[in-house]
């Protein structure tokens, strides 16, 4: 596809990019989960993880290459040669496998990161390209930090990417440092420098460090660009990448102003929203663009007046073009098994036997509760049981005693990856800090908790309460044997967890004890990796 093409290629960095976020850690389930729908809301490119980081990473990128139909399916790879080969291994099996290889061009970069110098760029840049592109056919290349780089030196870069055989070149402001003039001068510098630059495919990566992604992405495709890297309510490293839904509804509603479209099913957003949030952790703010859910509400008397006289007063699109509909009652208490099914297949799950069954159940433990089960609420209890898949620990029952005469008191019961029943007690500060704590005496975990929250899914008094939990490790190594001891000394590991339930309590400590399963299989990875380049993969973005 050249630069002069009307459509813009969606690449989408919700599954890499985005999953590097600090307090995220998805497992193959989830991962495979998010790849299904983003598939359905019709993204041109999903790149899917960073093979070389950990074995967890790599399986699920292999999954979603294998699984996966449509998009095609990119696995990201440092310039050295056991990136390029983990990432073809990863990919080979996807109907449309592309590696993307990058490499830092700014001299602050190949300083103090690197190293390195220059020439070593140079060499390294024609040396990954051209290994890639005798295992795959469709390359990516980056310069890492471009925006901050040499003009000329990353003109030569991109010179030597384009000889070896890249197909498409990524330039990325990896630090969110450049404003919209001044990035769409770039990209015209370097169609100035390298002619060849027209017969690729030029693709942008913002992030939004100073609130300029989707505008300087925009300025990119002004430019010629026509490939954007974005990610789902734009989760990514830092303050985050260029939100797809955002950029994609300006150019729908748009885009004949600027002749440019892309090929994604807008009526599909809010649901890849709302998944990826649960599955995440990360709550998306009331006044987010598009998908907040202030978004298409109306306070001021005046605006709520215009609204009701003709909607295009005061709103510029339709909220059911992102499919903002999933308020609709979809089953009551009595609706049967193949109610649920149908419901659960029109919200794009597919599923029979034994998880049917499991999902039939929960969902009648909430049908008990609620005068009505949304789809919201079907979404929520599917993607609660994704979290069910990785091996770790269980919060079993639970006892609480709380009064503002004594401090709260918990007994916890909590099934530990072997298989062992093991109990827990503590008091705190409150009746679900006392939990916590009482997972930790079960656990012999040392967790620290960073962050905590609360959330209904729908409205009303007997909304599914959402709880997100993000822990530290106080002491990683306790965790995970005294073989590892040393390996991880400052270094910080984190964990993340997200349960739904009636009760806000249950909800939390489940929340929490996945939270500790995450960290502690995180710690594990990051001692086995051994050198500090893997466990710096597994810690920080590349």
């Amino acid at each position: 596809m050249s630069s002069t093409s009307d459509a813009v290629t969606i690449f989408d960095t919700t599954l890499r990019d985005g999953e590097q976020s600090p307090g995220i850690s998805l497992n193959t389930g989830e991962k495979l989960e998010i790849a299904h729908q983003l598939a359905r809301l019709g993204v041109d490119v999903i790149e899917a993880g960073f093979p070389i980081a950990s074995p967890g990473d790599f399986e699920a990128v292999e999954a979603i290459a294998r699984q996966v139909q449509g998009p095609v399916i990119c696995g990201l790879a440092r310039a050295n040669a056991a990136d390029i080969d983990r990432a073809w291994e990863a990919i080979r099996d996807s109907e449309r496998p592309r590696i993307h290889t990058f490499l830092s061009t700014s001299d602050i970069h190949i300083e103090h990161q690197l190293m390195s110098t220059r020439e070593d760029v140079k060499g390294l840049a024609r040396a990954s390209v051209a290994q890639a592109k005798a295992l795959c056919e469709d390359v990516e290349f980056s310069p890492m930090d471009a925006t901050r780089a040499d003009v000329e030196f990353t003109a030569e870069v991109l010179q030597i990417a384009l000889d070896e055989g890249a197909t498409t070149i990524n330039v990325p402001d990896t630090v969110g440092y450049t404003m919209p003039e001044e990035y769409a001068g770039f990209l015209t510098k370097l169609y100035e420098y390298v002619p060849d630059l027209r017969k690729a495919v030029l693709s942008v990566h913002c992030h939004n460090d100073l609130g300029l992604a989707v505008a300087n992405s925009f300025a990119g495709v002004l430019a010629g660009a026509r490939q954007v890297e974005c990610a789902i309510n734009g989760i990514g490293e830092r303050a985050g990448n260029a939100a797809l839904e955002e950029f994609v509804m300006l150019l729908h509603t748009r885009g004949s102003s600027v002749g440019l479209h892309t090929n994604v099913t807008t009526t599909e957003i809010a649901r890849t929203s709302r998944l990826v949030s649960r599955l995440t952790g990360y709550a998306v703010q009331p006044n987010k663009a598009i998908i907040g859910r202030n978004a298409f509400a109306h306070e001021s008397g005046i605006h709520q007046d215009g609204v009701l006289k003709h909607r295009e007063t005061y709103e510029i699109m339709d909220a059911t073009s992102i499919g903002l509909d999933a308020n609709s009652l979809v089953l009551g208490k009595h609706s049967g098994r193949a109610a649920l099914k149908q419901a659960l297949q029109d919200l794009g799950y597919t599923i029979d036997g034994a998880t049917l069954n499991t999902a039939f159940k929960k969902f009648k433990e909430i049908a008990d509760k609620k005068k009505q089960v949304t789809a919201m609420d079907l979404e929520a209890l599917v993607t609660d049981e994704l979290r069910d898949e990785i091996s770790g620990y269980t919060l079993e029952w639970f006892d609480v005693e709380a009064s503002s005469r004594r401090p709260p008191h918990a007994t916890v019961a909590v099934k530990t990856p072997g298989g062992e029943l093991v109990e827990g007690r503590f008091t705190g500060d409150g009746p679900i800090d006392a939990i916590f704590r009482a997972i930790n005496a079960a656990t012999g975990v040392d967790a620290r908790l960073r962050e905590f929250r609360v959330d209904a899914v729908t409205g009303g008094q007997d909304a599914l309460g959402e709880a997100s939990v993000v822990v530290e490790l106080g002491d990683p190594a306790a965790a995970i044997k005294a073989d590892f001891e040393g390996v991880l000394k400052g270094e910080r590991v984190t964990g993340a967890g997200q349960a739904v339930a009636t009760d806000i309590i249950q909800a939390a400590g489940t929340a929490y004890a996945r939270a500790v399963t995450s960290a502690v299989h995180k710690a594990q990875a990051v001692a086995e990796a051994g050198d500090a380049d893997a466990r710096a993969a597994l810690l920080a973005t590349p």
